[in-house]
């Protein structure tokens, strides 16, 4: 074994490894924790651990910690549901954050297709509707059963079979409705003769990996979930435990090192199995921790070698299903932690983590106070249209907002504005498949700027890193990309067009970060992949701050 790291070898199917430093940062946080019973106390679902403020809340979302248990009667449903489908083959999921983001980690890892509708972009809704509809079955995945962007979807997709020509109620089969018993999703399934699969309301829609929102998309795609849940419950077996506990030393880690400075999180697969789950811990962790002026930021690194994977403020983990002790090959990266195991206890481990990390940080990682303020931003613009704003500056296919007169004389004020302690966060309104070159932001800027800096998908991240942005600590830089719509997409029964609702969300959006008076910067793209090809000359252009 390494002489920098301590090692956590256990039978949960899971291994934890973490560095003398960050471990030793952690010693007075675990002996805390082990003093106030804190694993036992998790295993057993007391929701009295994060206080008497978050004691209502935690009592109804504990269930994630034996879900795997109830989900088991879920398979002879899911058994029945693939066989009735069979002649559907194309399995589309129509989800925002927990509900899509743990579907997609799964079928990625398994390797089996699953489409991911996340998005409101009308050029990426209409392609979805476009393949293979004849063969489609649509998993609306929603627990409140009132998410704007999942019932968008659905009407979306209800009207394109209406019009291949299918009845109702032959459009209806093509439909699996996933949602909380009593949700008015439930009923307006019912109503069009769709299937139903209710999940465990006792989870929260980030804890919910194992529950329906995780497995009936993926069982629907071909996976074996059953594998996924004895995975779950070999690892449930450490969470009691005052030692050998991957869980507990995890989140202790994580907090502590979180309290000591290290409030940046870089999550980087190791290429040793696992892919993806990055995009799902991302969620977990803003949305559970970025509350209060406090937070633990996730930032998911490309690569081992990518740009913003280690920094002074930064907790460098890196995840993955089997890697042996050492830096991750051919990286020379030596992580502060890594964590090696199958995905159904993957998925456990972190939420307990993320669970732990809010006792020690004194938050209740269970509500998210500041999701909804861009939500009502969105629907009063809807109402009442988009407010006027003047450009500063027009160059090529891009229209810049916000203070600067040119496109790298704005780059270079933003990475700027994220100081010594903050981060950057690029927020792209776009199609995430079409535009997809967009991220390759993300490690132009951590390079030029040597901040952390995210990458989010708009409106996916709202469901995500979105409660960090606004309840995190306040010391963010945002650059906002929004294109033009070469062609428009009605969103049926509703007054307005899938690029209308984009636009008010982003607009929304940017109103939530102005009222914390934080750096924005909002660029437009008149022409999508013009625009792209220069935001991305002009960020490779700006010097490093190291080499300036």
């Amino acid at each position: 074994m390494s002489d920098d790291f301590q090692e956590i070898v256990f039978g949960g199917g899971l291994t934890v490894r973490v560095s003398r430093e960050v471990a030793a940062e952690a010693e007075p946080v675990l002996a805390q924790l082990l003093a106030d019973g804190v694993p036992a106390k998790l295993a057993a679902k007391d929701p009295t651990l994060w206080g008497p403020a978050a004691e209502s809340e935690a009592a109804v979302r504990l269930g994630w910690v034996d879900t795997f248990e109830r989900s088991r009667a879920l398979l002879p449903q899911l058994a029945e549901l693939r066989e009735e489908l069979g002649d559907l083959d194309h399995v589309v999921l129509a989800g925002m954050g927990g509900s899509s983001l743990a579907p997609e980690v799964i079928s990625l890892t398994l390797g089996k297709r699953l489409t991911v509708l996340d998005t409101t972009d009308p050029g990426q809704v209409a392609a979805a509707l476009r393949d293979r509809l004849d063969r489609t079955v649509v998993v609306v995945s929603s627990k409140s059963g009132g998410t704007v962007e999942t019932d968008s979807h659905r009407r979306a997709y209800l009207q394109a079979f209406l019009d291949a020509g299918l009845s109702p109620a032959e459009a209806g089969r093509h439909f699996v409705i996933v949602t909380d018993p009593g949700s008015p999703l439930e009923a307006t399934a019912r109503e069009m003769g769709a299937f139903v699969l209710l999940a465990d309301a006792e989870v929260g829609g980030r804890y919910s990996a194992l529950t329906a929102f995780g497995m009936v998309p993926t069982a629907l795609a071909g996976v074996d979930v059953a594998e996924l849940l004895d995975q779950a419950e070999e690892f449930a077996t450490t969470l009691t435990g005052d030692v050998d506990n991957p869980a507990f030393l995890l989140g202790a880690v994580l907090g502590a090192a979180a309290r000591h400075g290290r409030d940046k999180l870089a999550l980087v697969d190791d290429g040793s199995g696992i892919t993806g789950l990055g995009d799902w811990a991302e969620q977990l962790i803003a949305e559970s921790t970025g509350k209060e002026g406090k937070g633990i930021l996730p930032v998911v690194v490309e690569t081992p070698v990518s740009a913003g994977a280690t920094g002074p403020d930064v907790l460098t983990a890196t995840i993955g299903g089997a890697l042996g002790v050492g830096a991750v090959p051919g990286s020379g990266v030596l992580p502060h932690v890594s964590v090696n195991g199958a995905l159904g206890a993957q998925f456990l481990c972190w939420e307990a983590a993320t669970a732990v990390a809010g006792r020690v940080l004194g938050i209740d990682p269970f509500d998210q106070p500041n999701v909804t303020e861009s939500k009502q931003n969105t629907n009063k613009i809807l109402d009442e249209g988009l407010p006027a704003a003047a450009p500063s500056f027009t160059e090529g296919a891009i229209i810049g907002y916000g203070d600067a007169t040119s496109l790298e004389d704005a780059l270079r004020a933003l990475l700027g504005a994220a100081g010594e302690h903050g981060y950057v966060a690029v927020m792209a309104y776009l199609d995430r498949f079409a535009d997809a070159d967009t991220a390759k932001l993300r490690e132009q800027l951590a390079a030029a700027s040597s901040r952390p800096v995210t990458f989010g998908w708009g409106p996916r991240f709202l469901h995500s890193t979105g409660q960090y942005h606004k309840g995190g600590p306040q010391h963010g830089a945002f650059l906002q990309i929004t294109g033009e719509v070469a062609e428009d997409l009605p969103v049926p029964g509703k007054p307005y067009t899938f690029g209308q609702l984009q636009a008010a969300q982003a607009a929304g959006d940017r109103q939530a970060l102005a009222g914390r008076d934080r750096p924005l910067l909002h660029l437009h793209l008149t022409d999508r992949a013009k625009g792209i090809a220069q935001l991305l000359d002009a960020a490779g252009r700006i010097q490093p701050y190291k080499e300036r």
